[in-house]
């Protein structure tokens, strides 16, 4: 008689009701390409209002139209578009506006991804960049030192750290929990 060796055997693979025989790809929804000059076309009129001083028409019509199908490129500018818009705007006006985006039509889908930003903006500030230099402490942990001049990746975060604050209270803590549960990406 064969020995099988029964703890190999995934008995996953051959029950049909198994998690591990459905198909993953039908949970991310379809989305329609877009292409970088788009997102760049977008940006520039968006920018168009920013200057023009409707610093929250800007902001309602970039969360409007999120490039969910565009490649990395074109996410990345939407999203300095985005993060340029959160600069511009000053803190006592952040509540105010984001209030009237959340009772405006489609204000809970726009307020979602804008947080959507705000995390990715957070993860793109907080990456370690190639320059990254490691100091053991006394105390036994590192500190990580960025050698990035210029690019002001604390003041971004602490803008939208600010953001994050003020979405929370006005979305609630339902935001967060509906932006990690969504398959589409910025």
């Amino acid at each position: 008689m064969a020995t099988l060796n029964w703890r190999t055997i995934n008995i996953d693979a051959l029950d049909p009701e198994s998690p591990a025989n459905f198909d993953l790809s039908t949970l991310t929804p379809a989305v329609a390409p877009v292409s970088t000059a788009d997102v760049q076309a977008l940006a520039g009129q968006i920018r168009q209002l920013l200057r023009g001083g409707d610093s929250e028409g800007a902001l309602q019509g970039a969360l409007e139209n999120p490039p969910y199908g565009a490649d990395e490129r074109g996410k990345d500018v939407h999203l300095a578009t985005i993060i340029e818009i959160l600069q511009s705007i000053r803190q006592a006006d952040m509540s105010p506006m984001l209030g009237r985006l959340y009772k405006a039509p489609g204000g809970t889908e726009a307020l979602d991804v804008l947080m959507k930003y705000i995390y990715k903006g957070m993860a793109h500030t907080s990456a370690p960049s190639t320059a990254t230099k490691i100091t053991p402490q006394p105390t036994g942990f590192s500190q990580v030192h960025s050698s990035r001049s210029g690019e002001g990746g604390g003041q971004a975060m602490s803008v939208l750290l600010s953001w994050h604050e003020k979405l929370v209270e006005i979305a609630g803590p339902g935001c967060i929990v509906r932006v990690m549960t969504d398959r589409r990406t910025v």
